[in-house]
């Protein structure tokens, strides 16, 4: 067994489950949301990059690009018309309506698209790979892992450096002080789930092109991108990736030893997080 190989193959499937799970981070960072529909509006990205790929004959990546904003402003009426309804001192609300929510999606694809697999073509990059003589990488988790890094770095940069990021982190720190000093909360939570959707949509085109997905496949994704989440430490961005990437090291280690335990690895390496750092490796909010 190469260790080695086996080793970076996990930190860069570790990419791909940040990119899940950064929009569900972001989301609870602000507004103290558990988004269950979250895996699910992953998938539906995924078949809106696929169906704009087949009805306009373009690149995938071009029709993430067209699929970003209208994921935003399906993000910002969720919020606006749906969850903001249902915000409050009580955890249980948010969590049936976004429950229930899931199974909308989940019927609507089913209804749209049938059950089938699908997946989306990314042509010769679906193959290509970066031989560096002691170990083969593929091009696609290259791509997916840099992806990773400038979805956080770009989040980061949103929440430092402009007038949007500033009101994202008063609102998340006390949003009756924010609303005294003019910022609308309900509006600013519209926002951020609306920019939540758009890290979906990146999520969306590396898991269409990485992977066949379903309309049932959504809660698998939200219990990868939860995990690596509470790993990381909630509201932390930068701990979201490591978190994936102990999901995904712990996963990849596991089917080494034994293909039927990749999965089951992944779900021990978050308990045993946890019962070290409960709260997390780098628990913080957006401050």
């Amino acid at each position: 067994m190469n260790w080695l190989d086996t080793i970076l193959q996990g930190i860069l499937l570790g990419g791909l489950y940040a990119l899940f799970a950064a929009g569900l981070a972001l989301v609870f960072g602000i507004m103290r949301l558990v988004n269950l529909a979250h895996g699910d509006l992953i998938v539906l990205g995924a078949y809106l990059v696929m169906y704009l790929v087949g009805a306009l004959g373009i690149n995938p990546v071009l029709a993430a690009l067209f699929a970003a904003p209208l994921m935003f402003a399906l993000g910002w009426a969720i919020q606006r018309l749906v969850l903001n309804r249902v915000l409050g001192p009580d955890i249980l609300p948010p969590l049936l309506v976004t429950f229930g929510l899931s199974i909308v999606i989940q019927n609507g694809l089913q209804m749209g698209f049938t059950a089938d697999s699908r997946r989306i073509s990314a042509g010769p990059l679906e193959t290509a790979s970066v031989d560096l003589g002691f170990v083969t990488l593929g091009v696609m988790p290259l791509l997916t892992f840099a992806s990773a890094i400038a979805v956080i770095l770009v989040l980061n940069w949103i929440f430092y450096h402009t007038a949007m990021g500033r009101a994202f982190r008063a609102t998340s720190d006390d949003p009756v002080t924010a609303s005294l000093m003019g910022i609308r909360p309900k509006a600013i939570f519209a926002q951020a789930t609306g920019l939540a959707m758009v890290v979906v949509t990146v999520a969306a085109l590396y898991l269409g092109m990485r992977a066949n997905f379903d309309p049932t496949i959504g809660p698998a994704r939200l219990i990868y991108a939860f995990e690596a989440v509470i790993i990381g430490g909630l509201g932390s961005l930068w701990g979201t990736l490591a978190g994936g990437i102990i999901i995904g090291v712990a996963q990849t280690f596991g089917a080494a030893v034994n293909p039927e335990w990749q999965i089951l690895s992944g779900h021990i390496a978050f308990l045993a997080v946890l019962l070290v750092r409960p709260r997390g490796l780098f628990p913080r909010a957006f401050d």
